[in-house]
């Protein structure tokens, strides 16, 4: 039996076995049948702060890592950074796939510059990707955005949302932060919903910062119900650095994001990311400790099971390859982050992607 996937075929029983050989991921049982099927991935990567070299004097962009590096070293380091954000992005999935993602949300980015000098890099370039993309008025200059494959998906829809947040101690004192993405469009022809975070930080601490992503779970949420209201059935998946575990009151209490399948009602959502949080899998590390704040929330349309006519999750996982990992020292095995001590280490980014395949027969 053969598995059709992007450009290439592989046989169905070795990929069955490839998938489920990774302890970072989780899958779903597909029938054996001797229908074709077509694959695609769908990523999220925090980028850690991919800014370019330039001092915009309407930003504060020179808290960005790469302006703590000496001026005339700043622009190769700079393309060092977009190389390796290049090739991460190329690698995801294409175990599976032979190709980059069909679409990946991103954040930790300063502009749509910046996203173009990767997507043009050599392992990308002949995937021919599109960039949604809106400035945000995040303090930092930091925004989210979706990059996409051309002849797999077109865009039908795109906004940027603005999250608005006060001072704690000063109700009259603004907080800007990252705007959520909406994008709909259609992947080989079926309509989909994407919806592209980067919550507030843990900065001041777990408890006196949680209200800022409690507010911004519910602006998720709101943009959900509202694509719902129009079509109860749509497919929406909500992809995000969400600086908050799958255990936390703004995804369990406010997006109610259930941990079974069976368990999520049509208006529901899945988080395929919670078990493998359970296992010890995380996509950040700190002190000693791992966490999973990185995930892809699915709604019910995506995991029913009861035919593969369209596409359906088979997939989860954290991308965490060993050149990913920190390789020697007391932090050893840690997302290798690009910048450290006021240097560029290398390395990558401080955060694990994450990634789903989709599948459906081939018509």
């Amino acid at each position: 039996m053969i598995l059709k996937v992007g450009y290439k075929s592989l046989c169905f029983g070795v990929l069955f076995l490839c998938l489920g050989c990774k302890t970072t991921s989780t899958s779903s049982k597909v029938s054996n049948n001797t229908d074709d099927f077509l694959v695609n991935t769908i990523a999220f990567y925090n980028m850690e702060n991919l800014f370019d070299t330039e001092d915009d004097p309407n930003k504060l962009d020179e808290r960005s890592p790469i302006m703590e590096i000496a001026e005339g070293e700043r622009e190769e380091i700079y393309w060092k950074k977009a190389a390796n954000m290049a090739k991460v992005i190329a690698d995801i999935g294409s175990d599976v796939t032979g190709m980059p993602p069909a679409i990946i949300g991103v954040c930790e980015i300063e502009n749509f510059k910046v996203l173009q000098d990767v997507v043009n890099q050599k392992p990308l370039a002949p995937y021919n990707f599109g960039i949604i993309h809106y400035d945000s008025p995040d303090v930092r200059s930091i925004d989210v955005a979706l990059l996409y494959q051309k002849n797999l998906f077109r865009p039908s829809y795109s906004k940027a949302h603005e999250l608005i947040l006060y001072d704690q101690n000063d109700r009259t004192k603004r907080k800007y932060t990252r705007d959520q993405l909406h994008v709909k469009g259609k992947l080989d022809g079926e309509e989909m919903h994407f919806i592209v975070n980067h919550w507030p930080s843990r900065s001041g601490g777990e408890k006196r910062s949680r209200p800022g992503r409690v507010s911004a779970a519910k602006l998720t949420k709101k943009i959900k119900d509202s694509i719902q209201a129009e079509d109860p059935y749509a497919k929406i998946m909500i992809l995000g650095d969400y600086n908050d575990g799958p255990y936390n009151e703004s995804i369990k209490g406010v997006l109610e994001a259930k941990e079974h399948a069976e368990d999520v009602d049509l208006y529901g959502i899945y988080n395929p990311f919670e078990k493998l949080q359970k296992k010890g899998i995380g996509t950040i590390a700190w002190r000693d400790t791992w966490d999973l704040f990185d995930m892809i929330l699915l709604t019910k349309p995506l995991i029913d099971k009861k035919d593969y006519n369209s596409y359906r999750l088979y997939k989860a996982g954290v991308f965490n390859p060993y050149y990913l990992q920190n390789p020697r020292g007391r932090y050893k095995g840690y997302p290798f982050r690009s910048y450290a001590d006021g240097g560029f280490t290398g390395g990558y980014s401080d955060h694990f992607p994450v990634y789903v395949h989709l599948i459906k027969k081939k018509e």
